[in-house]
C-alpha cells in the first residue's frame, strides 16, 4: 500500500520569469538593425510562441510530466539556437565595424552591442537552470543528481535561509549576470568541468561585445 508521501502530487517551480526572459530575449532580437538581422522578425514569434506553449502546459495542465518533457527538449534546442544566434550576431557587429561599407551609426552600435550582452546573459541563465541538479522540478522535490554549482546559501546556517531553500531561477540569472559582468565566478562556485567551461564561454563572448563592439560604439559617438 503507497503511502501518502508516494502518493503526494510532486511540485513544480513557477515558470514565469523563465517566460519573462524568453519574451526579452525576442525584443532583445528584435532590436537589432534591420541590416544586422539574420532572421526575419517573424520567425522569432514563432520561436517564443513555440517554446512558450510547453511551459504553459507545465503550469495550466494535468498531463505535467508529458509537458515537462517537452519543455526540457524545446528549452536545450532553443539555448543552441539563441546561442548560435548571439554568436552570429556578435560576429556580424565585428564585420560591421571593420567594412566600412556597412553603414551602421554608433548608436545602432552600442543598441546591438547591449542587446547582445543581455541575450547572452539570459541564454546562459536559461541553460544553467535547465541542466543543474537534474532540472527544476528534480531540485524542487528533492530528486536531483550532483550539483554543477554551490551556491552560498548551502554552506549557511539554517536560520540564515528559508527552509527547504533550493536554487530557483532568479540564482541563475544572477549567476549568468555576475559571469557576465565579472568575467569570473563571485559567491557561486563551479563543481563540474562542464559549469566551468559553459561560464568560460559565457565570459569570452561577453568580454568580446564589451571590449570590442560597445568601445568602439563610445569611440564613435564621441568622436
Amino acid at each position: 500500500m503507497m503511502t501518502k508521501e508516494q502518493t503526494q502530487t510532486p511540485r513544480f517551480e513557477p515558470r514565469w520569469p523563465v517566460a519573462l526572459a524568453f519574451l526579452v530575449m525576442v525584443s532583445l532580437f528584435a532590436l537589432l538593425p534591420e541590416r544586422l538581422m539574420l532572421l526575419p522578425g517573424w520567425f522569432l514569434y514563432v520561436v517564443a510562441v513555440a517554446l512558450l506553449a510547453p511551459m504553459a502546459g507545465v503550469g495550466l495542465t494535468a498531463a505535467r510530466r508529458r509537458w515537462l518533457r517537452i519543455e526540457h527538449t524545446s528549452m536545450l534546442l532553443f539555448v543552441v539556437f539563441a546561442g548560435a544566434v548571439t554568436l552570429a550576431n556578435l560576429a556580424n557587429l565585428i564585420g560591421a565595424m571593420l567594412h566600412r561599407s556597412v553603414e551602421v551609426s554608433g548608436l545602432q552600435l552600442l543598441e546591438s552591442s547591449i542587446a547582445v550582452w543581455l541575450t547572452n546573459v539570459l541564454t546562459f541563465s536559461l541553460l544553467y537552470w535547465q541542466i543543474d541538479r537534474g532540472g527544476p522540478e528534480a531540485r524542487v522535490n528533492n530528486a536531483g543528481g550532483k550539483p554543477d554549482w554551490l551556491f552560498p546559501q548551502e554552506g549557511a546556517r539554517n536560520e540564515d535561509v528559508p527552509q527547504g531553500w533550493r536554487p530557483a531561477f532568479v540564482d541563475y540569472l544572477f549567476l549568468g549576470y555576475s559571469t557576465a559582468t565579472a568575467f569570473s565566478t563571485t559567491d557561486v562556485m563551479p563543481l563540474t568541468a562542464r559549469a566551468k567551461l559553459l561560464m568560460m564561454l559565457e565570459s569570452t563572448i561577453s568580454l568580446a561585445t564589451i571590449v570590442v563592439v560597445a568601445a568602439r560604439a563610445i569611440n564613435i559617438l564621441g568622436s
